[in-house]
């Protein structure tokens, strides 16, 4: 049962100096800057499913399974449709990202918690950039960041594969010795962890449902590359701001 009656791990807690070190702020943007309840996902996959079942002509179970089955196995969706079918991505990131985003609430006080932050702030999302626009101009916290890297800055490699961050590394010019990494998945915090990253998981409220592709909300949140656990993470970055 996750715990969820503290902000923080009493374990993992955060501590000033931990982070007096940082300069980059590296964020995820779904499930991340927002709460999983705004359930954005849910409209995403809803597309990913549609996209499925009109390309590979497919009804909608096989295309549910598919779709789940490529994101625990190759990253996302998108790395197992590439990889197996073929799919040019910039049409299945047009098609999955057209959403409402309405159900995300503006957080004034999430964007004044990151501009306290000293340094540099920047998105890294296996999301489209497009995607990361609509998302933090509703939470009204776009003013913040200086960049946005997405699936494209790292020639569609995902999160959680290596790769992945070390173009996004070249891209956006960050230190990971001087960096802190916060995401809503802990195997996303494996390779940040690596190469030198202080990384928090911003933790789900809740339960994971029983498939595997619901565990991973969960799984690896106790393991030693996970530094810091936030349940709330505005009240965090309050916490660890100098």
């Amino acid at each position: 049962m996750t715990d969820n009656s503290s902000h923080f791990s009493p374990l993992r807690g955060p501590a000033a100096n931990a982070f007096a070190h940082v300069e980059h702020w590296v964020f995820d943007l779904d499930n991340t800057l927002y709460p999983p309840a705004c359930d954005l996902f849910g409209r995403i996959d809803e597309k990913m499913c549609d996209f499925i079942m009109r390309f590979l002509d497919v009804d909608e179970t096989e295309a549910k399974r598919i779709q789940k089955e490529f994101y625990v196995e190759h990253g996302t969706t998108l790395a197992g449709l590439m990889a197996v079918h073929g799919v040019e991505p910039q049409q299945f990131l047009a098609h999955v990202h057209n959403i409402d985003v309405s159900a995300v609430t503006p957080d004034a006080a999430l964007g004044r918690a990151i501009a306290a932050l000293p340094g540099r702030k920047v998105i890294f999302t296996n999301g489209s950039v497009a995607h990361a626009e609509n998302v933090i101009t509703q939470l009204g916290i776009g003013h913040v960041f200086e960049g946005i890297y997405d699936i494209v800055t790292t020639d569609y490699r995902p999160k959680p594969r290596r790769e992945a961050y070390e173009r996004f590394i070249a891209a956006s010019g960050i230190a990971p010795q001087r960096a802190a990494m916060f995401e809503d998945l802990p195997r996303n915090l494996e390779v940040p962890h690596a190469l030198g990253m202080k990384t928090v998981w911003v933790r789900p409220q809740g339960e994971s449902g029983p498939e595997r592709f619901q565990r991973l909300a969960h799984e690896g949140g106790d393991a030693p590359h996970v530094h810091h656990v936030a349940d709330n993470l505005t009240d965090f970055l309050k916490e660890i701001a100098p």
